[in-house]
């Protein structure tokens, strides 16, 4: 891979992550102090992500792979992303909000897969090249986190106007990227593969079923924290909370970079068990720590999104690519994904909804959220979750050959399966 190539898809992986991390973040203070969305609603609208993670391999499966360039996919993508998100800003009754965002997030879920794959079909060796670039990406999320709580525009649209722009930005820098034509096309494409359907014989394996269910599961309580720790900092008088919070993104580079080291004490079960637990610790400190004598508590949540992150989910999509036969190893990835980003996360997010909107009193007109109760219900699912992981899960060898942790091939996994 030449400078050149280099800097292209490092500069592509700032501007995805940019027009992400703009938004996602801070959408629930907006929703809620702004827009006055109930709980449930707020909820609903974070569910839409998981929608599109649900559908969008089956585009990208259909569509890109087989009909047209990835760049060219990619710059339509963001360009008609661009004008949802401007729509969207000007919106404030929750019965339109709904389904344009759900839009919106077709267009931009199937955008990380393409700007992943892009970057791997224009790279010699992955494993040592890809994180270079893929860093950049967490970069820009905690650079446009520390803007946008520079600005304290957190409660209004602005995100979503800047994540707007930079769409815009991106979909145009899109067309410049090296061309990478279809990888399948001519390719007649069949309800199994699309479906990836071939996958699901792996459930037949104890370990990895228990894997499947726990990585589902786990996504139900994590669902609350991307759904609400932002109006959270805010509401209890944080300042610069989005900015705060890119102190997780940091701990996510720095995690990762420690993960093979960590491999080579524990294991799989051990690093799946850790994040676990560390979702259910962040939660603990969330309902104990306040922005004063206690601010560590909080401090403490925010960075453990490096355990939480890396060691469950980077530490699992390693252990499916291990145990997946070479011939459904994608298939098995997506079965995960779908499972995770999809299923988990869209029960999640409504039942943190409804979680937050039965524990909110409204006085003369103003919320007040009962912030303890609410953080109890994820750290006892988290809890739950560990314990009946490590009563079940038996870690065994790999059904394939087996990749070392520390190789080449593991490295390519945590570069295709990290994300922000």
């Amino acid at each position: 891979m030449n400078v050149k190539t280099r800097l292209q898809l490092s500069g592509m992986m700032f501007l995805e992550y940019f027009v992400w991390g703009a938004w996602y973040v801070t959408l629930g203070t907006y929703l809620g102090a702004t827009l006055k969305f109930e709980g449930s609603q707020i909820g609903l609208t974070y569910s839409a992500f998981a929608i599109a993670a649900m559908i969008s391999p089956f585009f990208v499966g259909m569509v890109a792979d087989r009909f047209f360039p990835t760049e060219r996919v990619l710059g339509v993508l963001h360009i008609v992303g661009a004008g949802l998100l401007y729509y969207l800003a000007q919106i404030e009754d929750f019965s339109l909000f709904y389904p344009v965002i759900i839009a919106y997030t077709l267009c931009f879920m199937p955008t990380i897969a393409l700007t992943n794959s892009l970057a791997f079909s224009h790279m010699e060796n992955p494993g040592e090249q890809f994180p270079g670039v893929r860093v950049l990406g967490t970069i820009s999320w905690i650079i446009v986190g520390l803007i946008v709580g520079f600005m304290e525009v957190e409660a209004m649209n602005t995100p979503i106007l800047i994540a707007s722009g930079a769409s815009i930005v991106m979909g145009i820098y899109s067309f410049t990227l090296p061309h990478t034509p279809p990888k399948s096309k001519g390719q007649k494409a069949s309800v199994r593969d699309i479906l990836g359907l071939d996958a699901i014989k792996l459930m037949k394996d104890r370990s990895f079923a228990i894997l499947f269910i726990a990585s589902l599961l786990i996504c139900i309580p994590l669902s609350f924290y991307y759904s609400f720790a932002n109006l959270y900092l805010n509401d209890i008088g944080v300042t610069n909370a989005a900015g705060k919070m890119t102190m997780g993104q940091g701990s996510e580079i720095l995690f990762l970079l420690l993960m093979p080291f960590f491999f080579k004490r524990f294991g799989y079960k051990k690093m799946l068990m850790i994040g676990m637990a560390a979702w259910a610790a962040r939660y603990a400190l969330f309902m104990f720590g306040n922005p004063t004598e206690l601010v560590w508590m909080l401090y403490g949540g925010i960075i453990l999104h490096g355990i939480c992150y890396d060691f469950f989910f980077v530490t699992g999509q390693i252990y499916v690519d291990e145990r997946a036969p070479k011939s459904v190893k994608n298939a098995a990835q997506g079965l995960i994904t779908f499972a995770t980003y999809g299923v988990g996360m869209f029960i999640g997010s409504w039942l943190s909804g409804i979680i937050v909107e039965s524990n909110t009193n409204v006085v003369d007109d103003v919320k007040e959220y009962l912030w303890y109760e609410i953080w109890l219900i994820p750290a006892v699912l988290s809890a739950v979750v560990l314990v009946l992981f490590t009563i079940f899960f038996k870690e065994k060898k790999a059904i394939d050959k087996p990749d070392s942790p520390n190789d080449d091939s593991t490295s390519q996994s945590i570069a295709e399966t990290k994300a922000v």
